[in-house]
C-alpha cells in the first residue's frame, strides 16, 4: 500500500482552504453549461439546434467518464516523477481507446446506429449530430489531460488552480458565446461543441502549466518508501473504478425508460429533470470529499471526519430550504419559468431527493477511505448495488404507485445510492486495512 503519512494535527482552516477551491470549481461547471444552452437558444430553430447538441453531449458523458477517474487515479497514486511517468503512460493507453472509439462512431456505420436506433435521433438530424461529435470527441482528450494534472495539483495543496483554471474557462467561453450571438452565427450544435471544445483546452492549458510547474520545481523523482512505479500497479488501482463507472451508466437509462410508463409521462420525466438538475447543482459543490480523505485522513483522521461531519448537514439543508419554503416555488416560477403543475410536481420529487443529499456526502466520504486503502475493487460490488436496488425500486414503484411520476424516479436513484452506502460501510466494517494484500506491491 502506499506508504503511510506522518500524523500532524490539521486544522479547519487547512481543510477550508484546500476543499473550498474544489467545491467552486466543481460548482461552475454548471455555469459553462448554461452559457452553451443559452447561446443555441438564440438560434432561429433553437429546438432542433439544442437537440443536435445535446445527443452527442450525452454520449460524451458515457465516454468521458474513463478520463475523469484519472484525477482520482493521480492524486491517490502519484507521489514522485516515476509514478507520474507510470501513471502518464496509463492514461497515453486510456486517451488512444477514446479517439478510436470516437473516430469509430463518427465515421463508420457504428455512428449512424448508436445515434439512430440507441439515441433515437431522427433521420434528418443525424448528419448535423455526427458533425457535432466530430468536435466534441476531442473535448474527452483535452478533459483527460486537465485530470491528469489536476490530480498533481491538489495533492501538493493547490487547488485554487482548479478554480482559476474553470474561472478561465467560463470568460472564454463567454466571450466566444457572445461572439456568435453578435456575429448572428449560431445556426446548428456545433457553435456550443466549439464553445465547449475551446473552455476545455483552455482549463487543460491551465492545468498542465500549473501541474508541469510542479513536477519541475516540488516533486522529487523518487519518493523513500513510495511503492507505485509500474503501469499494472495503477491498473490495479484504476480498473475497479473503469467498471464500477460502466455499471453506474445503466442508471440513467433505466430511470427514463419506467418514467415513461408513469401516469403523467411528460410530468413525470420533466419533473424529474428539474429537482434532479437543482439536487446535482447543489451536490457537485461536495463531490470532493473524497479529495479531503485521500489528502488528510492519514495525517488527522479525527478532523477530517468532524468536518465532513459538518459539511454533510449543507446539501439536506439547502435542499430542503427549496423544497419546504416559499423560496423553492419563487425560483422555480421566476427564475426557471417553470408552470404551476410542473413546479408542484418538481417540488415533491426534490422532497424525495433529501434522502440523497444526505447519503452522497457520506458516500464520497467512504469512497475516498476505499480509494486510500486500495481497496477500489471493492466501488464494483457498492456500484452493482446501486444499480440492482435502482432498477428493482424502479420496477415495484412503476406497478404499485404509477402516479408518482418523477417521485419514482428521485426515489429509485436515492435508495439505490443509500444501498450502494450500506454495502461500502459493511466491507470496510469486515475488512481491516492491515489485513488487505499489497495491492499496489511491485510483485503483482
Amino acid at each position: 500500500m502506499i506508504a503511510s503519512t506522518v500524523k500532524e494535527n490539521i486544522s479547519w482552516k487547512q481543510l477550508i482552504s484546500f476543499f473550498l477551491p474544489l467545491g467552486l470549481s466543481a460548482t461552475l461547471v454548471t455555469l459553462s453549461h448554461v452559457i452553451i444552452n443559452s447561446t443555441l437558444a438564440r438560434a432561429d430553430n433553437s429546438e432542433m439546434v439544442i437537440a443536435s447538441y445535446a445527443l452527442p453531449l450525452s454520449l460524451l458523458g458515457l465516454t468521458e467518464k474513463p478520463v475523469v477517474l484519472l484525477r482520482q487515479a493521480c492524486s491517490a497514486l502519484v507521489r514522485d516523477r516515476i509514478s507520474f511517468r507510470a501513471m502518464a503512460a496509463v492514461s497515453s493507453y486510456v486517451f488512444a481507446c477514446i479517439i478510436l472509439l470516437g473516430l469509430i462512431i463518427c465515421y463508420t456505420p457504428v455512428g449512424e446506429w448508436v445515434f439512430l436506433y440507441f439515441f433515437g435521433v431522427e433521420r434528418e438530424l443525424l448528419e448535423t449530430t455526427l458533425s457535432v461529435y466530430r468536435i466534441l470527441m476531442y473535448v474527452s482528450i483535452f478533459s483527460g489531460l486537465r485530470c491528469l494534472f489536476h490530480g498533481i495539483i491538489i495533492f501538493n495543496m493547490r487547488t485554487k488552480w482548479l478554480t482559476i483554471g474553470m474561472c478561465v474557462r467560463i470568460l472564454a467561453m463567454y466571450l466566444l458565446s457572445l461572439y456568435f450571438i453578435t456575429t448572428d452565427n449560431v445556426s446548428s450544435g456545433r457553435v456550443g461543441a466549439i464553445i465547449f471544445l475551446v473552455g476545455m483546452v483552455i482549463e487543460a492549458i491551465v492545468a498542465i502549466w500549473e501541474g508541469s510547474s510542479l513536477l519541475r520545481k516540488v516533486i522529487p523523482e523518487k519518493v523513500p518508501g513510495h511503492p507505485i512505479e509500474t503501469k499494472k500497479q495503477i491498473f490495479s488501482f484504476y480498473k475497479p473504478l473503469l467498471y464500477s463507472s460502466v455499471i453506474a451508466v445503466v442508471i440513467g437509462p433505466a430511470i427514463n425508460a419506467i418514467l415513461g410508463k408513469t401516469t403523467h409521462i411528460h410530468l413525470a420525466i420533466s419533473s424529474f429533470a428539474i429537482a434532479g438538475s437543482l439536487t446535482q447543482l447543489v451536490l457537485s459543490f461536495f463531490s470532493y470529499i473524497h479529495q479531503i480523505v485521500l489528502n488528510f485522513y492519514r495525517k488527522d483522521a479525527q478532523n477530517v471526519f468532524r468536518f465532513i461531519l459538518l459539511l454533510s448537514f449543507i446539501p439536506g439543508t439547502l435542499i430542503a430550504i427549496l423544497a419546504y419554503t416559499a423560496l423553492g416555488p419563487w425560483f422555480m416560477t421566476h427564475v426557471m419559468g417553470v408552470n404551476n403543475e410542473l413546479m408542484h410536481a418538481s417540488l415533491r420529487a426534490m422532497r424525495i431527493f433529501m434522502i440523497m443529499t444526505i447519503v452522497f456526502p457520506w458516500l464520497d466520504y467512504m469512497n475516498g477511505i476505499i480509494m486510500l486503502r486500495g481497496q477500489t475493487k471493492i466501488m464494483v460490488f457498492s456500484q452493482s448495488a446501486n444499480a440492482i436496488i435502482t432498477i428493482l425500486t424502479l420496477f415495484i414503484s412503476i406497478v404499485f404507485v404509477p402516479d408518482w411520476n418523477g417521485m419514482i424516479g428521485a426515489l429509485a436513484q436515492s435508495v439505490g445510492m443509500l444501498a450502494e452506502l450500506v454495502v461500502v460501510v459493511y466491507v470496510l466494517k469486515r475488512t481491516a486495512e492491515d489485513q488487505q494484500p499489497n495491492l499496489f506491491s511491485k510483485n503483482l
